[in-house]
């Protein structure tokens, strides 16, 4: 979706500069082939000149197709700021929120952010690209415009980062483990080695807390049965319930029946918390959207807190 100053025709080429592709740009913008075609034909025609060079069954971009670029990314800026000081004028945030997130957090901890922020703003646009840990933070330093939220801690000097919200990561076996029968006697570390461990992959930063959790429990994880590692907390939370072993999930992604003597267990000597983080270049504080939906974010917290962690 373009904002209300954009071309349409930018938007296109911007999408086929982006992919060196016309087949992928018309996917990412739901258009047919030929109308992407179409669109950049006649923004060639309008400038007199070449944009793309379409021979030997490839796409490169020319000369002017990179002064292009740089000039529609700086009409994209010039549109947001228009729109946001306009906004302001009635009290109300204007522009395209573009924010990067961990899959945790995208999944369970910013649908509740936003739902009252689009409700105060409903002419913002939000785009959210969810990704592990350390592709968001590649994400954020690669766009400075966008606002990162990750699960801590970050890996880079490069980028700031702010505490937002307490996490815990918990132990979740399948309904009818002998361990959710086991209160009085929690199993131990030397228990977790034995049992079949299903691991999000490297990069993620539930991975990462979990590996400074054991590690500071005397414990590496060469030392577990890691029989699966998966990309997603909800692959994990699956295939914990299917019976292929024991996994790490964060507690926020439990709903409440989930959470019962049966699923999760205290495991004795390990306790793994950390910190759900916002990420953004050092500087100037953001601004604009993404410094209003920070300052929303900021004054949700302990609200947020009390629903995203037990």
């Amino acid at each position: 979706m373009s904002a209300p100053l954009e071309s349409f025709r930018l938007v296109v080429f911007q999408a086929v500069a982006e992919r060196l592709s016309f087949t992928q740009a018309a996917e990412a913008l739901r258009l047919s082939q030929p109308a992407v075609t179409s669109h950049i034909k006649a923004l060639e025609d309008d400038l007199g000149v070449r944009l793309f060079d379409r021979s030997g069954g490839k796409v490169t971009i020319t000369s002017a197709g990179r002064l292009l670029v740089a000039c529609a990314k700086e009409m994209q800026r010039l549109s947001q700021d228009v729109l946001h000081e306009i906004g302001r004028l009635n009290g109300e945030e204007r522009g395209k929120l573009v924010l990067a997130a961990s899959t945790t957090i995208a999944q369970y901890v910013l649908p509740r952010l936003l739902v009252d922020f689009t409700r105060l703003h409903p002419r913002v646009e939000v785009s959210i690209r969810s990704a592990n840990t350390q592709d968001t933070i590649d994400a954020v330093t690669q766009t400075p415009t966008m606002l990162g939220l990750i699960a801590g801690p970050s890996t880079t000097s490069e980028l700031k980062t702010e505490d937002f919200l307490d996490a815990e990561i918990v132990v979740m076996v399948p309904s009818g483990h002998r361990w959710g029968r086991r209160l009085d006697f929690p199993p131990t570390l030397q228990d977790l080695a034995e049992e079949p461990m299903v691991m999000r992959e490297p990069g993620s930063g539930t991975r990462r807390m979990v590996e400074d959790a054991l590690r500071k429990a005397g414990v590496s994880l060469r030392d577990l049965r890691v029989v699966m590692e998966l990309d997603s907390t909800e692959a994990i939370k699956t295939s914990v319930e299917a019976g292929l072993g024991v996994g790490f999930v964060p507690r926020c992604a439990l709903r409440a029946d989930q959470m019962g003597e049966n699923r999760v267990v205290n495991v004795d000597g390990l306790r793994i918390a950390g910190r759900f983080q916002f990420l953004y270049p050092r500087g100037p504080q953001p601004d604009g959207v993404a410094g209003a939906f920070l300052r929303h974010a900021r004054q949700l917290r302990a609200a947020a807190r009390s629903l995203a962690v037990a």
